[in-house]
């Protein structure tokens, strides 16, 4: 079957939706290899990351040479060039789809992240929220098959949207394939403090966007109630803009700067598992998230985790991981007190939530799963 991907977050976003996009097409690529792989983006940017996808027939990159780029390419003109590469099935990536794919006989599957424009919209513009609705009511309304990235997304999907769940199937997120080989020990702690100069010998770990979403201000609230000997230094991996901010300042004001480090942009995935598997404890008590992917990779590089109870969360990071409430301080603190009070506890949640993310984010699993989805779609041809 000739397959067709929305491919330009791949090459041009270096976070979350094309870090998706990556994993899902390396996946793919390895454990179904049967299928011709087609990459439509409006232009391509080599880098570490995605020269892996350029100069070859497997996959095969399609850029709109002499036509107009961009959204309007994206959206109404891509259908053409995908008919005429023999496109049989579309896959959109990333939350929205091209127009006008069904009458030219092309079957479609979106995968959905998240409606989080929906259920956070203080983090998002008027005219943006409006935008997203569109474009992910048209995506689910018109798509043959919808992949939710976690039941959580599912349930949302079907609450915003009126979607019959039957139309819906959970696929979880791929993590990058390194995340599934640790490193030694002695060398990731090598590696973390090459990455962070001076780095303690003991401490707690944040990786995300510093957002109202994510609650960096309650993991920071939560710290001032642990007793003085567990109130270990916290790395925050992530940049922000108004909110990070506001954390910064309610830091200085409790001085508290000596238990929280901001260290400089981390772009390498190895230096990131490094930190993981150096760190002692996860801590990650987010609002809302559509997975929960740095959960998956915190368990993987065998790091015990503090999350949510709420949304995908509890999915992410399974019966090992303990969940806190993340409107409650005193739940988190409790959470956190626990694992670095506990070792014998802390031993157990390792090993049981390696042992978790293995089996349930396996890669070869993962990719046999949008296999089926794709051959459910064929049939309907």
């Amino acid at each position: 079957m000739r397959i067709g991907f929305d491919a330009k977050r791949l090459f041009s976003n270096f976070t979350g939706l094309g870090n998706y996009s990556r994993t899902t097409l390396d996946i793919l690529l390895k454990y179904v290899p049967e299928h011709q792989y087609l990459l439509f983006a409006p232009k391509t940017k080599e880098t570490e990351v995605t020269k892996r996808f350029l100069g070859k027939s497997q996959p095969e990159v399609v850029v709109p040479h002499g036509k107009p780029g961009g959204s309007l390419w994206r959206t109404f003109l891509m259908g053409k060039d995908l008919r005429e590469h023999r496109v049989e099935l579309f896959h959109g990536l990333s939350n929205e789809l091209p127009s006008g794919l069904r009458k030219r006989g092309i079957r479609s599957l979106v995968t959905i992240h998240d409606v989080a424009f929906r259920t956070f919209t203080d983090m998002y513009k008027w005219h943006d929220r409006q935008i997203y609705d569109i474009k992910w009511k048209h995506a689910c309304r018109h798509a043959d098959k919808i992949i939710a990235i976690s039941e959580s997304t599912k349930r949302d999907i079907i609450r915003f949207y009126n979607i019959d769940e039957q139309k819906i199937e959970v696929v979880y997120q791929p993590v990058a394939p390194l995340f599934y080989e640790k490193q030694p020990t002695d060398g990731a702690r090598r590696l973390a403090e090459e990455t962070i100069p001076n780095l303690p010998q003991h401490f707690m770990l944040y990786v995300g966007s510093v957002n109202s979403r994510k609650n960096l201000l309650g993991i920071v609230k939560a710290m001032e109630l642990l007793p003085s000997d567990l109130q270990i230094p916290l790395v925050v991996v992530g940049g922000g803009g108004s909110y990070k901010q506001e954390v910064l300042r309610y830091i200085e004001k409790q001085h508290l700067h000596h238990l929280f480090i901001f260290p400089k942009r981390i772009d390498s995935d190895v230096a990131l598992q490094a930190l993981y598997q150096s760190a002692s404890l996860f801590v990650y008590p987010s609002f809302y998230e559509g997975f929960g992917l740095p959960v998956v990779e915190a368990l993987l590089s065998g790091c015990p985790v503090v999350t949510s109870d709420v949304s995908s969360l509890p999915e992410a990071g399974g019966p090992a991981s303990l969940k806190a409430s993340p409107s409650s301080i005193e739940s988190i603190a409790d959470c956190i007190s626990q694992v670095l009070s506990d070792n014998g506890q802390r031993e157990k949640m390792v090993d049981e939530g390696y042992a978790y993310a293995m089996q349930k984010f396996n890669p070869e699993k993962l990719a046999l799963q949008l296999a089926e989805c794709y051959e459910s779609c064929k049939t309907l041809l």
